[in-house]
């Protein structure tokens, strides 16, 4: 695990530290919502899949499923005590081929070049115009992006606002965004596809880096990142 990175945002930091030992509990009824995600990012077996913002790697278990023994699962995760939890996870799992990032997505420094990124629940991350450019610099021309998360429902709804607002308080640092989270992140890719759920309160947004001319990245086309054989 890397655990060298710079100074982040306080509020980003703080939204996750304090919950990490409790976080697996107190949102475990979402998990149907994050497999619906990882289902949505197209992953072949043998790719390498960055988990941006992993927290306590309850996505990683399921990217792992999908890229097999052979690929490989790189957790990006700012907060020190949620990627302590996530160590601990893939440990007890015995899960050679995830590791983790300890480091702001701002930072993060990652080779080779992955196939493929997924933000699950990762607000701030994704209000960081500077986070999303250094995520995806880290990818290969043509991958996939998958995000989704929480958002504002229709104004007319103010009662589920309510509660959206009151369910998502201790996880994000700020709110600005909230009625279309992947503002940013589909200015810096194609293919963009958009589907809102719950009543407009969640949403899974797919799309693919450009490429592969001018990418600073660019490798043979159609010739996936590289994963170590386990020891």
């Amino acid at each position: 695990m890397n655990t060298s990175h710079t100074p982040v945002p306080a509020a980003r930091q703080q939204a996750y530290s304090r919950q990490a030992r409790s976080y697996d509990r107190d949102t475990g009824v979402f998990q149907p919502y994050r497999r619906q995600l990882v289902e949505a990012l197209p992953l072949d077996r043998g790719q390498v899949v960055l988990d941006v913002g992993c927290g306590t790697g309850l996505c990683s278990g399921l990217l792992r499923d999908k890229v097999g023994p052979g690929g490989g699962v790189v957790g990006i995760e700012e907060s020190p005590q949620m990627a302590a939890v996530a160590c601990e996870r893939i440990a007890f799992e015995g899960w050679r081929n995830v590791t983790v990032v300890q480091s702001p997505a701002e930072d993060a420094r990652i080779t080779p070049a992955a196939d493929a990124a997924l933000f699950c629940a990762v607000h701030d991350i994704l209000q960081s115009p500077g986070a999303l450019r250094n995520v995806l610099a880290r990818l290969r021309p043509g991958a996939w992006v998958a995000a989704g998360g929480g958002k504002w429902a229709t104004p007319a709804l103010m009662g589920m606002n309510l509660l959206i607002s009151v369910m998502h308080a201790p996880y994000v640092g700020s709110f600005s965004g909230f009625s279309r989270p992947w503002r940013h992140l589909e200015q810096l890719v194609e293919d963009v596809q958009v589907r809102e759920m719950g009543l407009g309160s969640g949403y899974i947004m797919t799309g693919r880096v450009p490429g592969p001319a001018g990418h600073p990245d660019a490798g043979p086309a159609g010739s996936p990142a590289r994963w170590p054989s386990p020891a």
